[in-house]
C-alpha cells in the first residue's frame, strides 16, 4: 500500500501575521483560540513563584497577616480608628485579601512582556495572553488568604450574610481594575523600562489611598462616592459589606468603581493593542 503524497507547496495552506495598524479592537476569538497557551503560562507564574522556596504557598498568608498585625497595632489599638463595628484585625485582613491579589497581579503584569521576552521574539501569539495569565495565577494566592479569613470568621464568630451572593462581582471588579492598570503599564514597560520601579511606588500609594486601615464611612456625601473613582475603593468597601456585613454598604460608589474600572481596562486594551506590533522589536 503506497502513502499518499504529501500536497506540493503551491497548495499548502498559508497564513499571513499582518502587523497592527492605528487603533484596533481587541480580538477576542483569537486570544480564546490560544487559552491552552493562558493557562500553561498561569501555571508556570505559579510554579516559578514557589519553587525553590523555604515557606512556598505560605507567603500568599503571610503578607496579609503581617500587614493585618502592624495596621491593628498602630491605626486600631494606638490611632483608635473606627472599624465599622467590627474587630479591627479581620476588619483589615478582609480588606488585605482583594488588596493582595490586585498587588501581585499588577506588579507581575506590568513586568510580564519583559520577563517573556524571549518567547515573544520567537513565536506569534496574541501579546494579551502574557499580562492575563499574570492576573489569573494571582487569583491562587486570593484563594490561600480568603480560606485563612474564613478561620478568622469562625474565630471571631461573624457568619456572612446574604450580601454574600455579590462577592465573585467584587472579585471581578479587582480583576477588571488590576487588568486594566497592568495592560498600560506592561505595554510602557517594554518602552520605558523604569516604570518597573514606579509601579512598587505606585502599589504603596494605591495602599493608603484605598480604605484598608480606615473606613470610608468617615468621608461624608457626597465625598464617599467620589472616592469611588479609585477602582479599589469600591471593591474593598464592598467585599467588606458583602461577607462581614458591614452597616455602611458601597451603594453609588461601588457603581463609580465599576465604570472607572472597565474605562481603564477598555483604554488599557486599545493602548496595548496600539503598541503590540513593536514589542517583539523594542522587548
Amino acid at each position: 500500500m503506497i502513502a499518499d503524497a504529501p500536497p506540493p507547496a503551491s497548495m499548502a495552506p498559508v497564513t499571513r501575521i499582518r502587523p497592527i495598524k492605528g487603533w484596533a479592537p481587541v480580538n477576542f476569538r483569537e486570544v480564546w483560540e490560544y487559552r491552552d497557551l493562558l493557562r500553561l503560562l498561569a501555571w508556570r507564574d505559579i510554579t516559578v513563584r514557589y519553587k525553590q522556596t523555604v515557606l512556598g504557598a505560605a507567603w500568599a498568608v503571610l503578607q496579609p497577616l503581617l500587614t493585618m498585625a502592624v495596621f491593628s497595632l498602630f491605626f486600631g489599638r494606638l490611632a483608635k480608628v473606627p472599624s465599622d463595628g467590627l474587630p479591627y484585625p479581620i476588619f483589615a485582613f478582609a480588606a488585605l485579601v482583594p488588596w493582595g491579589f490586585f498587588s501581585t497581579s499588577l506588579t507581575q503584569a506590568s513586568n510580564s512582556l519583559v520577563g517573556s521576552a524571549n518567547l515573544i521574539k520567537k513565536v506569534y501569539f496574541p501579546r494579551l495572553v502574557v499580562p492575563m495569565s499574570s492576573a489569573a495565577s494571582a487569583l491562587v494566592d486570593m484563594c490561600i488568604a480568603f480560606a485563612v479569613l474564613l478561620g478568622l470568621m469562625l474565630w471571631y464568630r461573624i457568619v456572612p450574610t446574604a450580601n454574600v451572593v455579590w462577592l465573585p462581582g467584587f472579585v471581578l471588579l479587582a480583576l477588571v481594575t488590576s487588568l486594566g492598570a497592568g495592560l498600560w503599564l506592561s505595554a510602557l514597560n517594554v518602552r520605558y523600562r523604569d516604570v518597573r520601579h514606579i509601579v512598587s511606588f505606585l502599589v504603596q500609594f494605591w495602599l493608603f489611598a484605598t480604605p484598608i486601615a480606615y473606613p470610608s464611612s468617615l468621608l461624608p456625601e457626597p465625598w464617599r462616592t467620589l472616592y469611588g473613582l479609585n477602582p479599589m475603593a469600591g471593591v474593598v468597601e464592598g467585599f467588606r459589606w458583602a461577607l462581614l456585613g458591614t452597616k455602611t454598604a458601597p451603594g453609588a460608589m461601588v457603581a463609580v468603581s465599576a465604570l472607572m474600572a472597565l474605562t481603564l481596562l477598555v483604554t488599557g486594551a486599545f493602548y496595548f493593542r496600539r503598541m503590540e506590533a513593536t514589542f517583539a522589536d523594542v522587548v
